[in-house]
């Protein structure tokens, strides 16, 4: 059932803590990002990781977190040049721009991209962004060649996680709502689409946003959540050649978690799910995770990253999922110590949820802050 925009809630503890979790689960999956769970268990103990692996003193994200701050600055500048300048393109065009941006990061230096004339995200002025942390080959290689896939344009039969470990914010952000003709879903598979165009790319982006809007902003439970989610797609994509693959591990995630007692292990569980390779299996892996530990964040994100697959990508889907619903405050302080890049992973979830202060012209209430999000989104020049 959809809430109208009157009805809405909104939790700033949530909006942190969804995009916090996604960088958590990310950092703790990340040293252990298709290592063998032999090698894992081998080397740090029954339960697998549990805490950081740090690296000269920083838990370090990867790609997926990178990628996801960028889709969050591409919504706000989307909405604000609809606000201060009446019309906008759609989302996807912003997001695309900013994933070029992200491209910068991780092919060129950072000195050299502070000397061109144009950027669109003012990440690309953080130094610490200019990491590669193990890119995405098909999210390179798409935005290496410039032409963005679409839901009705294929350019490629990839169905990776890439698209669907970086759409949280799309979740979080009701306001690009109010600037578009699509709902938030398919604002988020069309942002999974401009680089993974199976359709089994893409559904399962959408199915995520769903998952964390109805947390955040409609008070479901993460069950409720989800079961919602699985009767919305088939409507959003009624011509789905694979909507009932992508229902079908769905389904399975959910009755894995309900089979499961207190005690079990869920290592034979997620084997069942697969490795998060694909976005079907990342996100059953997340969900399954998250419904087996719906109030508890560690165990959910411990049990999202201790495999031989795609750790950090389950992680981070896992660690949003369950991270908008316990909120910020629900993620253990161990988790938030030591993460990379925490501070501007709160300013956008600040951001996401504060929406646009500008009126048309760009003019505010001349606060700081004001002054601020025009540096952001519109002239892209803001440091921190």
């Amino acid at each position: 059932m959809q809430r109208s925009e009157s009805e809405v809630t909104k939790d700033l503890d949530q909006y942190r803590g969804c995009l916090i979790g996604v960088s958590v689960g990310d950092a703790l999956g990340y040293p252990v990002e298709f290592k063998s769970e032999e090698r894992i268990f081998a080397k740090y103990g029954a339960e697998g990781i549990t805490d950081y692996a740090l690296t000269n003193g920083v838990a370090r994200i990867s790609d997926d977190t990178q990628m996801t701050l960028f889709t969050a600055t591409g919504l706000l500048q989307g909405t604000t040049v609809a606000v201060t300048r009446g019309a906008t393109a759609p989302y996807e065009e912003y997001i695309w721009n900013h994933y070029q941006d992200w491209l910068k990061t991780q092919t060129r230096e950072f000195e050299e991209v502070q000397k061109d004339e144009r950027h669109y995200s003012w990440l690309v002025n953080i130094p610490q962004l200019f990491s590669r942390r193990a890119p995405g080959l098909t999210c390179m290689f798409a935005l290496g060649e410039g032409i963005p896939g679409a839901l009705d344009h294929s350019i490629n039969t990839s169905k990776g996680c890439g698209g669907i470990m970086r759409v949280a914010p799309v979740g979080l952000y009701r306001e690009a709502a109010l600037h578009c003709d699509d709902g938030l879903d398919i604002v988020g598979a069309k942002a999974a689409a401009l680089t993974h165009t199976h359709e089994l790319g893409y559904i399962p982006a959408a199915a995520l946003v769903h998952i964390i809007d109805r947390i955040v902003h409609g008070g479901d439970t993460i069950a409720e959540a989800v079961d919602d989610a699985m009767a919305r797609m088939p409507e959003l994509f009624p011509q789905a050649r694979h909507m009932d693959e992508f229902l079908m591990i769905m389904r399975r995630a959910i009755d894995l978690a309900d089979e499961a007692r207190p005690g079990d292990g869920d290592l034979d569980a997620i084997h069942q799910l697969g490795e998060g390779r694909v976005a079907e299996e990342t996100l059953a892996i997340a969900v399954y995770c998250a419904l087996r530990y719906p109030d508890d964040f560690e165990s959910a994100v411990v049990a999202a990253v201790n495999h031989n697959g795609d750790s950090d990508s389950t992680g981070g889907v896992a660690g949003a999922i369950v991270g908008a619903n316990v909120g910020l405050s629900g993620i253990p302080r161990k988790y938030l110590d030591d993460l990379e890049l925490k501070q501007v992973t709160l300013t956008l979830a600040d951001d996401l949820y504060q929406g646009c202060p500008l009126d048309e012209g760009g003019t505010g209430r001349g606060s700081d802050s004001d002054s601020d999000w025009a540096d952001k989104y519109i002239t892209a020049t803001y440091r921190m």
